[in-house]
């Protein structure tokens, strides 16, 4: 009889602690109630349930501390200072698959909010034992634990170092040969997080043989995979020429380019990332996306596409088109101009403006052909326009300054730079349209005529006799391709002269 009666008081003692840590554990899954766990003590009740001898009890002990850790940085360091990551390491190389899964998540939800938080994981021990839960046979506990080593590798080269120096990546790389989507999406992330920092690191993720294995998921139709596969290999491409041939070797091209049309504007965008990180780097790849059908795709893209995810677009038609004039004329020929005159017109975020006016400088630079084709598109004045807005960024003005000044220097069409003359322009880009126009009207004996009938003489006489003008020296070029008589009949002081002259003569009469 008194057996029996201990033996209900422990079972009720049992059925308590389970109740209240189950209770802690799913109120902590609101952010309203955090504040209040906090200051009922919840982290001090929690801590001895992690080594509780009824491993639900354990599990569930650490899926709450997890949620607190997860809901801030200040709760992730009261998990530090109350000395709870050795307990949590310890149990991931003793306990049961389900409270190895908890303990993951509580250590990633410590490491997630800074790179000192996710120091004090790796401090407390818990790179090997998170390396070695990733060899388990329970794809839960490989994928636990790959996600909390991309959230540690994540923040900065040194840590992702660290988890390289474990020996992770080869064991992330198997975690992506496994048959389970959300650990192949996890592994890639991670190997994702790992190579960005650093050329080094992203060797390391190569020589592990990780793009032989992710290139072909490419292909996959799980769109969150996609996402964590592109956004790797452009991770590993973007890097240095010997790495981006490394991805391109792996045969994504022209794979890749159909991601572009993929519905998850994601997808689209990870993979125009790749295809940006590839062509930046030589003309022979850049050639290679063209000759792949790049170009199209590309434009296709940002013509469908808006706000940030048109960015990559944008730039990877820069990059194409700086290297010479034979890719930038793949651009224009491919329909670049109208999508990237929208976006510049369209588009709110002056970041965005400033990618569309550096890509739309470097199509122009190369010829007086491809700057007519840029001129033709009427974004000169959208350029100006920005470049003289008070509201624009620095970096805007800066990217407008420099594309008016490649595109206007290589540009010969005279009605294009005539209509700019008689626009309100800031001096400097004045000065640098008068000086093209001077070198066009030198050499252009229809042109010299037109320049008077459109009234751009009379325009540049008048910019000459403005009040601390610094664009004498210029139109002084453009009037010495003009009979004295011209320019004297089309200056401002002209019908005053005249007015004298008549004066002059009724005053000789007079005398008469």
């Amino acid at each position: 009889m008194a057996t029996r009666a201990v033996l209900q008081t422990f079972e009720r003692y049992q059925k308590e602690r389970v109740a209240f840590v189950t209770a802690v554990a799913e109120m902590a899954k609101n952010p309203q109630n955090i504040e209040a766990l906090q200051q009922a003590g919840a982290m001090a009740l929690l801590r001895p349930l992690l080594l509780d001898n009824v491993p639900s009890i354990q599990q569930s002990a650490a899926l709450a501390l997890g949620r607190l850790a997860n809901y801030s940085d200040d709760l992730a360091e009261a998990v530090v200072q109350n000395e709870i990551l050795p307990q949590l390491v310890y149990s991931l190389s003793e306990q049961n698959r389900f409270y190895k899964q908890a303990a993951a998540f509580c250590l990633r939800a410590v490491a997630r909010h800074s790179p000192e938080l996710a120091q004090s994981v790796i401090d407390s021990g818990a790179l090997d034992s998170l390396v070695t839960c990733l060899e388990e046979f329970d794809p839960g506990v490989k994928e636990a634990s790959a996600w909390t080593l991309g959230y540690i590798a994540g923040h900065n080269a040194e840590l992702a170092q660290q988890v390289v120096d474990a020996g992770a990546v080869p064991l992330l790389v198997l975690c992506v040969q496994e048959p389970e989507l959300s650990l192949k999406r996890i592994a890639a992330s991670a190997l994702s997080d790992i190579s960005k920092h650093t050329p080094e690191l992203a060797q390391a993720v190569v020589d592990a043989g990780a793009v032989a294995y992710l290139a072909p998921l490419v292909i996959n139709q799980d769109a969150k995979l996609k996402r964590q596969v592109c956004c790797a290999l452009s991770q590993i491409a973007k890097h240095s020429v010997d790495l981006a041939e490394v991805v391109v070797g792996a045969e994504i091209f022209p794979k890749i380019l159909t991601c572009l049309k993929f519905p998850d504007e994601f997808v689209k965008k990870h993979s125009a990332t790749v295809v940006r990180e590839v062509a930046k780097h030589t003309p022979e790849l850049a050639q290679l996306v063209v000759g792949n059908g790049g170009v199209g795709a590309l434009v296709d893209y940002i013509s469908d596409s808006a706000g940030n995810n048109r960015l990559p677009g944008i730039m990877a038609l820069g990059y194409i088109a700086a290297f010479s004039e034979t890719l930038a004329l793949s651009v224009i020929a491919e329909k670049a101009l109208p999508p990237l005159v929208s976006a510049l017109n369209e588009e709110p975020e002056d970041h965005l403006k400033s990618a569309t006016a550096w890509t739309l400088g470097q199509i122009g630079r190369h010829t007086p052909d491809h700057a007519k084709a840029v001129a033709d598109t009427g974004c000169l004045a959208t350029l100006v326009s920005l470049e003289s807005d008070g509201a624009s960024s620095d970096d805007l003005k800066t990217k407008c300054r420099r594309a008016l000044k490649s595109v206007i220097a290589k540009l010969t069409h005279l009605p294009a730079l005539d209509a700019l003359v008689h626009r309100q322009l800031p001096e400097s880009v004045m000065k640098m349209v008068l000086e093209q126009v001077g070198k066009v009207l030198a050499n252009d004996a229809a042109g010299r005529a037109q320049f008077v009938h459109s009234g751009g003489l009379a325009a540049v006489q008048q910019m000459a006799e403005a009040p601390g003008s610094k664009l004498k020296e210029a139109v002084e070029i453009i009037n010495s391709c003009y009979p004295e008589e011209i320019v004297k009949y089309y200056s401002p002081s002209y019908s005053q002269q005249l007015l004298e002259k008549l004066e002059s003569m009724a005053a000789t009469t007079t005398a008469y």
